[in-house]
């Protein structure tokens, strides 16, 4: 291995927070880098996560400031949120800090490649459009995704990924799952005017925090209107000729 040459002394493949991080940290230390990413750069946090949830978070809460200032004096009119100039603003800060990812790799002298990479062997990667490259080192950054769970018509439901890509909100939706990223989806759009109804196999949400918390949180979303549906799972899905999603549920009920 060590009387070999190699394109790179590192390549990583994921252009993540981890993914970018070793390539700056290699690359700052002298080492030559290569880094392939087939989707945006930044990952999770910056393109799908933290920072776009984030923003729809701050969005959601005006309706109920309004509201606030309404009953401190002000003259204030609440009218419809238009989720397309929001969109716009919001795709164009994550393009924006997109840009800085790749600034500041660009600055620490990695190769960044726009395409998707796999291992080919324990020293090469191959790139999508064939060309191959080989590095002392291969790091695999790559994430993980949402599935789909195995229900009839699954193909139907979106994940949280595309909730940033809809062309418009839903008048309705049915979140399936009591996680804190189900939690956190109930509320923005609840407070973005969407009518939302949380189904979860068990009785309680966020399964894995403290009781007292989950109680207060439950009873909070309940009390803001979104309808709540405990030890109760979706069966099968349609859709009908409107386009609407019929949902037959674990208990029998057709929504």
């Amino acid at each position: 291995e060590h009387a070999m040459t190699f394109d790179y002394d590192l390549f990583v493949i994921g252009g993540g927070s981890g993914g970018v991080r070793a390539a700056r940290v290699a690359a700052a230390e002298g080492k030559s880098v290569g880094l392939a990413e087939d989707s945006r750069m930044g990952g999770t946090c910056v393109i799908r996560g933290c920072v776009p949830k984030k923003l729809m978070v701050f969005a959601s809460t005006y309706r109920e400031a309004m509201l606030d200032a309404a009953e401190y004096g002000w003259e204030v009119s609440t009218g419809d949120f238009n989720w397309s100039s929001f969109q716009k603003r919001l795709h164009a800060e994550l393009d924006r800090l997109e840009g800085v990812y790749r600034k500041l790799l660009n600055g620490s002298g990695v190769d960044i490649h726009d395409q998707r990479a796999k291992v080919a062997d324990a020293h090469t990667v191959e790139l999508a459009d064939g060309t191959r490259k080989t590095a002392r080192h291969i790091l695999i950054a790559t994430g993980g995704r949402p599935v789909l769970p195995p229900t009839p018509n699954a193909e139907l439901c979106i994940v949280s990924d595309d909730i940033f890509h809809l062309k418009e909100l839903p008048k309705s939706l049915l979140i399936s799952g009591g996680g804190y990223i189900a939690c956190e989806f109930a509320c923005i759009l609840h407070g973005l005017g969407v009518k939302v109804t949380m189904m979860n196999r068990r009785d309680g949400i966020l399964r894995s925090f403290d009781e007292e918390a989950r109680l207060l949180v439950k009873n909070t979303m309940e009390e803001r209107g979104i309808t709540m549906r405990g030890g109760e799972t979706s069966a099968e899905m349609s859709k009908t000729a409107s386009g609407q999603i019929t949902v037959k549920t674990s208990k029998g009920a057709e929504d």
